[in-house]
């Protein structure tokens, strides 16, 4: 009973260092206690023969803990950050405005429409257009939360899990604005032929829905070694973040469309991400708290079946009547 009560003092302390440091560190911190005090995996508490205490007389030296660099956690995350930053450093070194690039600009730089994809076949947009970011402003905010949401999600679904998430959740996003752009704007392109009436997209807004979709999925599992009560506060926060995220989308675009001038918003690359990532994240288990092998079967399976499902959809965006 000793055992089990010091164990749940430590898990909660160091749960109680979440806001002081990366969201990933104190993660993989709860998950190494738990380990060490036989909470992965059993129903008890073990003990550690390599771990009793001393006989008395002896002095054995204090172990010594490494300290991790905070990047070290979530490798994954940190690239993604730099790759959108560094496209867009080329972007500005290449004479584009760093508040307002042109929709020309943006194009040139791998943003996407339509028209783009599904006149010209230029699929490869889908892709690079996670990449690419309409001004300094919308490039802040992105890279705010996708390394946010990043470090939580990294250690529950893995660098590669971070990775496949990111791209496929993108590019779900990408190509249900596709098709709602298609058909919205399809009478403009009847009239005029020309691929510049498809509004440009371009963004990783997306993608970090997608990221979110599948936190709230992965936050839910009971295998995680976190006390419940902090992975509702992180499961409650996440789903505030896309709830309320999603609501100022569509309320930006309605009144938008009203007054007829102001910001355009992407919503269908952001629902479409949102919803990528909820069904990415449903065959998944989490990486902590679950058995190795199960946790990458589990994550090869989402991934076929994500990829299988924008296979079709992508197939069905290129038979449209154009």
């Amino acid at each position: 009973m000793a055992a089990e009560s010091l164990s749940e003092m430590e898990i909660l302390s160091a749960v109680k260092l979440l806001p002081r440091k990366p969201i990933g560190a104190a993660i993989c911190e709860l998950s190494g206690n738990a380990l060490n005090l036989g909470y992965m995996g059993s129903s008890s508490p073990t003990v550690n023969p390599e771990s009793m205490p001393p006989e008395a007389g002896s002095n054995p030296p204090p172990p010594v803990r490494r300290q991790r660099p905070s990047w070290a956690y979530a490798p994954a995350t940190y690239v993604l950050v730099a790759i959108n930053c560094l496209v867009f450093l080329a972007m500005i070194l290449r004479g584009v405005s760093i508040w307002s690039p042109t929709p020309d600009q943006l194009m040139f730089w791998g943003a996407d429409n339509a028209g783009s994809v599904l006149i010209g076949g230029q699929w490869v947009r889908i892709v690079t257009a996670m990449f690419v970011h309409v001004g300094i402003l919308h490039l802040a905010t992105n890279m705010w939360c996708l390394w946010n949401l990043g470090l939580l999600a990294e250690p529950l679904m893995g660098s590669a899990g971070v990775l496949t998430v990111y791209v496929l959740t993108g590019a779900a996003g990408n190509l249900l604005s596709t098709c709602v752009n298609w058909f919205w704007f399809n009478k403009d392109w009847v009239r005029f032929h020309d691929v510049a009436v498809f509004p440009v997209g371009a963004g990783a807004s997306g993608a970090v829905f997608g990221i979110a979709g599948a936190l709230i999925i992965l936050l839910k599992s009971h295998r995680l070694p976190v006390p419940p009560i902090e992975l509702q506060k992180l499961r409650r926060s996440v789903i505030y973040f896309a709830a309320i995220n999603l609501v100022i989308g569509f309320s930006i675009s309605f009144g938008t469309r009203v007054i007829g001038s102001g910001l355009q918003i992407d919503n269908m690359a952001h629902l479409g991400g949102f919803t990528c990532g909820l069904l990415y994240a449903g065959p998944m288990e989490p990486r902590l708290g679950s058995p190795r092998d199960l946790f990458r079967v589990r994550r090869r399976v989402a991934t076929l079946v994500v990829v299988g499902i924008l296979v079709l959809f992508g197939f069905y965006l290129a038979q449209l009547p154009r």
